[in-house]
Order: structure tokens, then sequence, then C-alpha cells
């Protein structure tokens, strides 16, 4: 239901906030609430959306569960406090607050507890038990992290770095002395990848436009300019992020952002491929229940009229390793549950990231756009096309 937290008012029981293991794109924190439910930082924007959300858009975006508020605080050691209230939202400053647990064990249930650099390192380590997806040192620069000397990217990586550069930044602004009693609001959304036992994920960035209209003439002139020098004007569609499990090494391959803005049209055909790929061989199998999908979604935004998806993304998600029903028991020791029902080629097709969507009748559109979201749409229209030349062979 809308504007309830998946926690009963009043239940105050202490909740576990944990780094989103597999998150690959975007730039901001995004945290695992419980097994089927992630948050992150409220804009009021992305709110309203998700408040009107049109109904044949909602299985094509994830369910919006409520508000959590979050407090942090930092002492003399530089060690950050979290706390949170689990039940219904309150205003800024109302409401009692439950201790919230960051990277710890359930042993520490009665007292406040210290976030450390370690603490979340192990908290990364021990969410993947024998699928290394993160490096195990925080003390990194950040272009290191992205590309070698020669400003290229490594084909294969053992961990999947991203959400945890973002972590870091969210984190050191949250602790700046301005904002150190501040009561955060944070999002509860649906946990997409829940279902997924070695979750593939496309973070792609779609239209021709990603600035929304209330940028600044600076942060216009900046987007266009990668919008310009990227796939984004030629495709109308770009990638953000991408890991992709290869069944071969127990590894999962990971590109950022930074590589997606490089890609020529025909380098993003290739990743796309590369994309589908777990190991050795292509899931050819995935290519038409992708393309359903997207087709479906495109027949949607075509009928959301003043609708402009600015600097939204598009996850394109599948399980990166095939169960047949005759699998082995399933290991309780994987966090991830495995996926559910015959169909083991499940694909899923969610927009996400609405914080500069604007639409007839939101606060922050005082004058509307007419019609469909043509970049969005053409957009798609390149993908499907993309991905129907793939399923030829060619």
């Amino acid at each position: 239901m809308v504007g309830q937290s998946p926690l009963s008012p009043g239940e105050g029981r202490a909740v576990l906030l944990e780094p989103f293991v597999h998150q690959v794109g975007g730039h901001t924190s995004m945290l695992r609430y419980d097994e089927h439910t992630v948050c992150k930082p409220l804009v009021s924007q992305e709110l309203s959306f998700y408040e009107s959300l049109p109904l044949a858009m909602r299985q094509f975006t994830p369910q919006y569960k409520g508000i959590v508020s979050v407090h942090l605080k930092k002492d003399s050691l530089g060690n950050l406090t979290l706390m949170a209230s689990p039940g219904l939202g309150q205003p800024e400053g109302c409401g009692r607050l439950d201790k919230c647990k960051w990277a710890a064990s359930a042993s520490t249930e009665h007292g406040l507890v210290k976030w450390s650099h370690t603490q979340v390192t192990k908290t990364f380590r021990d969410s993947c038990p024998g699928k290394v997806l993160l490096r195990t040192d925080l003390q990194y620069h950040t272009d290191s992290l992205l590309e070698d000397v020669n400003g290229n990217q490594p084909e294969k990586k053992s961990y999947n770095p991203w959400g945890l550069h973002c972590h870091r930044q969210h984190l050191n602004r949250m602790s700046s002395k301005p904002n150190e009693n501040k009561l955060h609001q944070f999002l509860l959304l649906e946990n997409v990848v829940s279902k997924y036992s070695y979750p593939c994920i496309l973070d792609l960035k779609m239209g021709t436009r990603q600035h929304g209209d209330d940028a600044s003439e600076e942060k216009k002139a900046r987007h266009i300019k990668k919008c310009e020098q990227s796939t984004s004007a030629s495709l109308g569609v770009r990638i953000c992020g991408m890991q992709v499990y290869q069944a071969d090494t127990g590894h999962f391959l990971c590109k950022d952002k930074y590589y997606g803005r490089k890609l020529s049209p025909e380098g993003f055909r290739q990743t796309l491929r590369q994309f589908l790929c777990t190991g050795n061989q292509l899931r050819a199998e995935l290519l038409e229940p992708i393309i359903l999908r997207l087709k479906a979604l495109l027949s949607v935004i075509r009928k959301q009229s003043s609708y402009r998806f600015y600097s939204s993304s598009l996850l394109i998600i599948y399980d990166g390793q095939e169960h047949k029903e005759s699998a082995a028991p399933l290991d309780h020791h994987f966090p991830f549950p495995k996926t559910h029902g015959a169909n083991p080629s499940r694909v899923d097709v969610r927009m996400i990231d609405f914080a500069h969507t604007t639409f007839k009748g939101s606060k922050s559109s005082p004058t509307p756009h007419d019609g469909p979201d043509h970049g969005y749409i053409f957009g798609l229209e390149n993908l499907i096309k993309i991905l129907q030349s793939l399923s030829e062979g060619k």
C-alpha cells in the first residue's frame, strides 16, 4: 500500500541497513532494507512520480513501499552511527528513533553500532560467499577504480565496485557538519533483483536528453555534451552500468558509466551482446522475452502524454545461471534466493530513477510538455532493433 513501510507502525524493531551489492549504476547510494526492499534518499519529484504512477506503468517500475527516516551521527573518532525509524515515515524532527544496526551482527542488538571501513568491507564480502564481487580494500582512488594507466577498463573484474564507490561518496555527504544531526528521508522500493540467484543487470540511460527542466545553464550544457559525445545522441540510449555473471569462472564481469560513455554505436551493440553471454555461450533464448517486454513498454510509453523521463534508467535483468528442475538442493548459505517457477530464463525490464521526471499535474512541472517522450521512444526503438539483429544472428 502506498505510504506504508514493510514494518507495521509501532513494531520498533532495529533494521539492518546494508549496502546493496548489486548496484551497477547511478550516483545515489542504494541500501538493502530487507530481502525484498531497497531504500534510497528521497527526492520530492521522484516521490511525486510514484504517488501518481499510471496503472499501465506499474508493471515496469519498482513497487513503491513508503518512506523511512534515517538519522546519522559522527563521533570524535570519525565513526558513523546510523539511527532509523522503521515505522511510517514521519515529518523531519518528529517521531521516536529506533537504533539501526549498520554492517553489524545481531549480537549488538542493544547498542548503537559504529560504522567503519572494515565493517562495510566485511558486509560486502559476506553477502556473497564464494562470489568475490568487490575488492576488500576501500583505500582506492576513484580514477584507478575505473580505468588503467592507458585509459582502458580491464575486460574482466572479479568485483562490482560501483555500489561501494557510491556509498563512500554518499556517507561523506551525509556526515558533513551541516548534515550531521539531520533526519534524512529515504524511499522504500521493491528490490527488483531479489528473485535472481546471480542477477545479470544492464543499466541503460534512456532518451536523447538527460537534463531536467530545472537544470542550471551549466548543468544543461554539461549533460548536452555528454549526450552528443555518446550513443545517447545517435541511439537515444547509452550504457550506465553492467554486471554479468560468468558461469565458467564464478565471477561477475562489470562495466560502469565511464565505459558506456566511450562506446560507439557498434561498441554499444557488442556490449549488449556481451551482456547476454554468461561465459562462453550466448544466451540466445533470452532475446525473444526481452524484446517482447521492451515492445510492451514501448506501447505504454507511447500513450503517456506529457511525461518526460529525463535522466531515468532502464534495467534489463536475468539470472546468470540456468537452473534445471532437477538441480541439486539450494545453497542456503547464499543470500540471494534461487529463481522459482518453471522458466529458468525469466527476464525483467524495469524503469528506475525518476528524480527529474516531469508530467502534467506535477508540482515541478509548471509548464508541462505535450505528447509522449519521443527521445525515450527513439531509444527504445533502437534498442529493440539491435536486439532483433542479434536474434537474427547479424
